[in-house]
């Protein structure tokens, strides 16, 4: 017999979110290693896609927004979230 694990509603937004950002994440992969490929420096390709995300940020949130998200990458990337050594558990 299975036994079910039931969540809350706002466990399910956040595994939904979860899965979300993992797909994206995959998607982005591709793309990066489509672009390194095609002989694209990691250089321009991370200055491309911050590019299109920032800009996009702003269509989509408005600016305050946007610059919210850009502070926040400072602490991020000082506290190791991005650090490809990292291990997640």
């Amino acid at each position: 017999m299975t036994q079910t694990t039931l969540h809350t509603p706002d466990e399910l937004d956040e595994l939904i979110v979860q899965e979300k950002l993992q797909v994206a994440l995959e998607l982005q992969h591709d793309a990066w290693a489509e672009s390194t490929a095609d002989g694209i420096e990691p250089e321009i390709i991370a200055d491309a896609a911050m590019i299109i995300a920032i800009r996009e940020t702003v269509r989509a949130l408005g600016e305050d927004q946007a610059e919210a998200l850009v502070e926040s990458l400072r602490g991020r990337i000082q506290a190791g979230e991005f650090s490809p050594e990292r291990v997640l558990q």
